[in-house]
């Protein structure tokens, strides 16, 4: 089964995106933090992350270039979900490594069409 980390301080986004990721055949886990995100990636790596780039205690984007850096996690998908949405904030968010970049609200369409591409391009 594909696993997906979800991360997001919102939990509302994260019941909604991991009601409709299930809905589609994904196992989800859930962390709400950029530390929790690094922890559950060091435990168990995923097939994709979804990660919001505005964490409280260390943002997506510095969590996005970790999982770049480390080898585990160097090739898994990230597709960041943020309200950011200039061009710089999306430039900013390819540079720290991210494959794909989802502006927030999104719909559920937009998400699936995300993760679909995003693992597609991984195992290619």
């Amino acid at each position: 089964m594909t696993t997906v980390l979800v991360v997001d301080d919102n939990r509302d986004i994260c019941e909604i995106v991991t009601v409709l990721l299930t809905s589609e055949g994904y196992d989800v886990e859930v962390g709400h933090d950029g530390r929790t995100a690094l922890r559950r990636c060091a435990e168990a790596v995923p097939d994709l992350v979804l990660l919001d780039v505005a964490l409280p205690d260390l943002d997506g984007l510095d969590v996005a270039r970790t999982l770049r850096r480390t080898p585990a996690t160097e090739a898994v998908p990230i597709v960041l979900l943020t309200a950011r949405a200039h061009p710089d904030d999306v430039a900013a968010g390819r540079a720290a490594g991210a494959d794909d970049y989802l502006v927030k609200p999104f719909s559920a369409t937009a998400l699936l069409d995300a993760v679909a591409v995003s693992l597609r391009r991984r195992s290619s």
